[in-house]
């Protein structure tokens, strides 16, 4: 926020970082505000035919989601039925309904708008890893650390935001960090932290070290 209490951007001023597996770029629209009262990013997708929601259920963070097609169009599937979305729709979604979109146009944008009913905000524990990893694949190897660091300060004890910090660690070839991250969320959740490594690619650069063999040996 700015020192006249308000701030502006367009779209096109925010980060884009992608996001893996496919053309989708995700804008990070909260993290660039400081917003703290609710959830929002937007999301691009490069063609016709790439993913523009990924799809999932929000059966643990139970958050109620606003959808808002900013440009081009979208097909969104809800706990399987097929909704047509040009721009300027609207869709909302409970927690438990079973959701993801598909983009009809080439470069369709998305706005999603988040929170959980009855409860102050919280920043949601994907936010940095994932802002980590896009960072980490664009070269900003400072930046992703910095994210990830963010993230483990939100949610010291979450198994998962020190599994994703060995991953990031793993990557740009810090060693010893990465093994006591993995040792931290094996103490955590050993039976799932333990699986995912086992056949993890991000640990390649560790899987020969005898501590990682003996950190995930059940």
């Amino acid at each position: 926020m700015t020192e006249q209490g308000f701030d502006v951007a367009h779209l096109d001023e925010l980060d884009s970082l992608p996001v893996v597996g496919g053309g989708l770029v995700w804008r990070p629209v909260r993290r660039h505000f400081g917003i703290e009262a609710f959830g929002v990013n937007a999301y691009t997708a490069a063609r016709a035919g790439d993913g523009v929601v990924e799809e999932h259920a929000e059966g643990q963070n139970h958050h109620e989601e606003l959808y808002f097609v900013v440009t081009g169009g979208a097909v969104f599937t809800l706990d399987g039925e097929e909704i047509d979305a040009p721009a300027g729709t609207f869709v909302f979604v409970q927690p438990e309904t079973r959701r993801g979109a598909v983009a009809r146009e080439d470069g369709t944008t998305v706005l999603a708008l988040g929170g959980r009913r009855g409860e102050p905000f919280k920043v949601s524990g994907w936010e940095s890893s994932f802002a980590a990893f896009a960072l980490q694949r664009k070269g900003d190897a400072q930046g992703a650390l910095a994210a990830m660091q963010e993230g483990l300060e939100h949610y010291p004890d979450a198994w998962e935001a020190h599994y994703n910090a060995a991953c990031l660690h793993s990557l740009l070839g810090n060693l010893d960090p990465a093994l006591e991250h993995l040792r931290r969320a094996v103490e955590l959740n050993a039976p799932e932290a333990r699986r995912l490594a086992a056949e993890d690619a991000d640990f390649d650069a560790i899987r020969n070290d005898p501590r990682f063999a003996s950190t995930i040996a059940g």
